[in-house]
């Protein structure tokens, strides 16, 4: 099971980074086909150094901050999203093991009797 997730995780990851790419490969192509750069195009994912020597990244126009990581993942903690879904499933599969248990302990019970 872990090895499946591992390779999921690795093929979305590749998968994103090919999106990325291929979008910043586009933008290449508009401007060589205009033959001048246009302000209003912006480049995929963009990576620069600042005087100071520090790096700072946009994806899409966005700059990307830790800051707005860190404030993200501190909603979401707050926040102790509730799951439907996973809190059914959890129910069903204590129930099924439950009544597995159970007709186990009955067979045994039975041929132990005899």
């Amino acid at each position: 099971m872990k090895m499946f997730m591992l390779k999921s995780f690795a093929l979305a990851s590749l998968m994103f980074i090919s999106v990325l790419f291929g979008m910043q490969q586009a933008n290449e192509g508009i401007h060589k086909m205009k033959g001048y750069d246009d302000p209003v195009f912006k480049s995929a994912f963009k990576i620069q150094e600042d005087k100071d020597g520090k790096f700072k990244s946009a994806i899409l126009g966005n700059d990307v901050t830790s800051h707005d990581l860190d404030q993200k993942r501190k909603q979401l903690e707050e926040m102790k999203a509730f799951n439907f879904f996973s809190t059914i499933g959890k129910k069903l599969a204590g129930g099924i093991s439950m009544a597995v248990e159970k007709t186990i302990d009955l067979i045994t019970d039975k041929g132990a009797g005899e």
